[in-house]
């Protein structure tokens, strides 16, 4: 086993809420050049949630409850649609593991593609939409597949932050085709995508601990 809710994936949720908080400003400032300038605040929200249920909430023997938990705190903070899509992805990966008291690289990886895959399904985005999508769903097939190799926790962490970064870099030339941004088109070529920049910074902070 790799991970239990009382030490790794409090820490993980710990270090991705600092992010959150640290980085507002920068994200408001990404999402001013492409949506309507409100990510940072959310940001801001969410990443006080996960702070206060982590403090006040007792991980108990379930993984997956702490997590959906957490999920409907963060849904509940931050109702907006970057902070939705956070909720599930959290609902999403706490569903896969629903009961265990610990868990192994196998079930991360589970969880990982879970968390993806719910938030293609509640944003209606896919790869190439320069969404979010664009970082986590390649870091989510190169998590697996380093697992599925054999590889370390540390070093399946590694490759699945190198492919959102490659992801998040493939999509900055393209025009953005889902939600605001979508609405001012050309203008959003050679613009960083907000979700993809956040979704890196976060996953940097989980993996390089």
């Amino acid at each position: 086993m790799v991970a239990t809710a009382n030490d790794t994936i409090v820490a993980a949720i710990e270090r991705a809420a600092d992010v959150l908080i640290a980085q507002k400003d920068y994200f408001t400032t990404l999402d001013q050049a492409l949506g309507d300038g409100d990510m940072g605040v959310s940001m801001g929200k969410v990443g006080a949630a996960l702070h206060s249920y982590v403090e006040e909430t007792d991980p108990g023997q379930d993984v997956g409850n702490f997590l959906a938990r957490g999920g409907m705190a963060v849904n509940k903070a931050a109702p907006s649609t970057m902070g939705t899509l956070i909720a599930t992805a959290l609902m999403r990966a706490g569903k896969e593991v629903k009961g265990q008291a610990q868990i192994d690289l196998a079930d991360l990886a589970a969880m990982f593609t879970a968390a993806d895959q719910g938030m293609q399904k509640r944003g209606k985005a896919q790869p190439g939409d320069k969404t979010i999508i664009d970082a986590i769903h390649p870091a989510a097939e190169a998590f697996a597949a380093a697992v599925a190799a054999g590889a370390s926790l540390s070093e399946a962490g590694a490759q699945a932050l190198s492919a959102a970064q490659a992801g998040r870099d493939s999509v900055t030339p393209l025009r953005s085709k889902i939600g605001r941004a979508s609405w001012i088109g050309e203008r959003t070529e050679g613009k960083l995508d907000p979700g993809c920049a956040m979704f890196c910074l976060v996953l940097d902070a989980i993996v390089r601990g």
